[in-house]
């Protein structure tokens, strides 16, 4: 069989894009999945996005971490889809599509992607650090000299904890920096750091605001693979209207045979 795909990524997040309307791959194939994600036997990526058709939407998206499995939202996915659908004659610049949390809606705008996030709710702190789902379940820990932390052993111990089971955690490091955020995040499901993480990102804007660090939104976020931008307005305990801005590259397309 072979299989065309596209290769993406949204501020060194990468992904791999396959338009699977036809059914291409079986969306159970977590064997299949994790091969085409291994950086050394496979294509490489830190997790796989399949396109699928939706009566209602433009499209559905479905997205796997490189271990295989399906999980919760991913942001910089989100924002990679929507490149990839209005690049496709999927979708047009103003767009809406379905995911794992519920409905999305995108826009392309001035070479970068906006992508709205579902509304939180609530906001928890679990040993003085912050907790938010922000379509992924997130720890946001303040640090100084964060290029300094070893964010794979420190992560991993977080990711594990048993304050967070039985799904585990995705771990955000954040420091303060003079225009806004810089964050380092461990993911799980990929089990390593990566060079950024959209719900990550949001959940460490909204955390950074929350806890007195800025008055409001936007905040500005620095990643280890580029800048992204987050919005949001905060009313009580709900946090709403909340986008999450920036780039979205096409790097290129393939096949590959399995």
């Amino acid at each position: 069989m072979t299989i065309v795909f596209n290769k993406y990524q949204g501020t060194g997040n990468d992904f791999i894009i396959i338009d699977n309307r036809k059914g291409v791959i079986n969306p159970d194939d977590s064997t299949l999945i994790n091969k085409l994600c291994d950086r050394r036997f496979g294509i490489g990526a830190d997790g796989l996005i399949l396109i699928s058709g939706s009566p209602q939407y433009d499209f559905e998206m479905k997205y796997y971490n490189s271990d295989g499995f399906e999980s919760t939202m991913c942001g910089n996915g989100g924002r990679c889809s929507s490149d990839f659908a209005i690049r496709e004659g999927i979708a047009d610049k103003k767009l809406t599509f379905r995911t794992i949390d519920g409905v999305h809606k995108a826009i392309a705008e001035e070479g970068l992607i906006r992508l709205q996030m579902n509304d939180v709710s609530e906001s928890q702190r679990i040993k003085g650090n912050y907790f938010i789902n922000t379509g992924s379940p997130h720890c946001v820990i303040f640090r100084k000299d964060i290029n300094k932390i070893d964010v794979n052993a420190e992560g991993k111990i977080i990711r594990q904890s048993e304050d967070y089971a039985p799904g585990g955690t995705n771990v955000n490091f954040v420091e303060i920096i003079d225009r806004g955020i810089y964050v380092r995040t461990f993911e799980r499901g990929v089990e390593e750091e990566t060079l950024s993480c959209g719900t990550g990102v949001t959940a460490s804007a909204i955390a950074s605001v929350l806890a007195g660090q800025f008055d409001g939104s936007p905040v500005n976020v620095k990643t280890k693979g580029g800048n992204l931008s987050v919005s949001f307005n905060i009313v009580g305990k709900i946090i709403s209207d909340i986008w999450l801005s920036g780039p979205a590259t096409f790097v290129y397309e393939g096949m590959i045979k399995v």
